[in-house]
């Protein structure tokens, strides 16, 4: 594996880093825009079943961003461009229905405005993060993937629970989205340090952390919108 010396480095940010971080965010471009044309379409009522019964609708969910993340990564170490892109679509597609679910409640008028609001609280959170772990050089967040592991798992069991306890979904809710704003710091971690190879791996990687934090704050923003 090769490093990039500090020549090659711009702001914090070495030539690599900047190739990963930027195919990550045209993929979360993308994305919002599929969320912003399903939520027109009957795909935006998908949520509605699925979270009828909330476990439900997060063991979907989950089930479909993992085998989208693992057709993906399977495509890209093997060379295989077809595959690859299946991966990347899965995922479109998972992140995209239910972000188009939150979205669809919103008044069309309004829909541009809400995703555009949630992708800038996203970004400040992504460089809140990313300037944290390059500022601290030399140490180590591997413990960040160990967490978010906990946190996801510990957010299924909240929405296990809070299925027949509703009140309790409000904590699944919140490890949820601490679990992938870990998995974000663990890999700015990994794109600091250069510790996978293929940039577009690790691409798809930020990319998955970065559109599961994103569909959270979308839906914090629908919720305050709502109650206004």
């Amino acid at each position: 594996m090769s490093y990039e010396t500090a020549t090659d480095r711009g702001f914090l940010l070495s030539g690599r880093d900047w190739k990963v971080i930027g195919t990550a965010a045209a993929l979360m471009a993308l994305n919002v825009l599929v969320m912003y044309v399903v939520a027109v379409t009957p795909l935006a009522a998908v949520n509605d079943y699925l979270f009828a019964i909330p476990i439900l609708g997060a063991v979907v969910y989950g089930a479909a961003i993992y085998a989208g993340e693992s057709i993906a990564a399977r495509g890209i170490e093997g060379g295989n461009v077809g595959l690859a892109l299946a991966g990347v679509a899965v995922l479109q597609g998972a992140f995209g229905v239910f972000g188009a679910g939150v979205l669809s409640v919103v008044p069309a008028d309004s829909r541009a405005l809400v995703l555009g609001v949630a992708a800038v609280v996203t970004a400040a959170m992504t460089a809140l993060i990313g300037g944290y772990v390059y500022a601290r050089a030399g140490t180590t967040f591997e413990h960040y993937g160990k967490w978010s592991t906990y946190a996801f798992l510990g957010g299924l069991g909240g929405v296990l629970v809070g299925s027949f306890f509703t009140p309790v979904l409000l904590v699944g809710f919140v490890l949820i989205m601490l679990g992938f704003l870990l998995r974000l710091g663990w890999e700015m971690w990994r794109v600091r340090d250069g510790r996978v190879q293929a940039v577009s791996l690790q691409a798809v990687g930020l990319y998955v952390a970065v559109a599961g934090v994103f569909v959270h704050v979308l839906q914090i923003v629908v919720r305050m919108l709502a109650e206004r």
